[in-house]
């Protein structure tokens, strides 16, 4: 079994609805995103790949494009912005163009914050 990551940058700004409410939390605020996706399975015999580079890298970009630079609390259908629902997001947004989709991972970096999913793991 092959495991193939990309990694891929993105700038956002949100607020946050907290159980306990700050004002800190209420106002506008960003942070420097990274996301890795990683697919697994068998190389096709034929190419030797897992998946073309090529196809990878363009679903990665629109699924960044749709969060870059962006109010990820106006992003159809992400929810409450949390790193919980970014990478249910991405998953979401890749699923059907990204065979042998294994994991999504989102960091925030800056806060040592990282939040991994993968399909069926919870």
């Amino acid at each position: 079994m092959w495991e193939l990551t990309k990694t891929f940058w993105f700038e956002s700004a949100h607020t946050l609805h907290r159980s306990v409410e700050t004002e800190s939390s209420l106002r506008i605020h960003g942070h420097s995103y990274r996301a890795q996706v990683t697919v697994s399975g068998t190389p096709n015999p034929d190419t030797g790949m897992l998946i073309d580079l090529t196809l990878f890298e363009q679903s990665l970009a629109v699924a960044r494009s749709a969060l870059d630079h962006r109010m990820l609390d106006d992003v159809s259908g992400l929810g409450p912005p949390t790193l919980e629902n970014l990478c249910a997001w991405i998953w979401r947004a890749l699923s059907d163009n990204v065979p042998g989709l294994y994991r999504v991972e989102v960091f925030r970096d800056s806060q040592g914050d990282r939040c991994s999913y993968q399909e069926g793991s919870g």
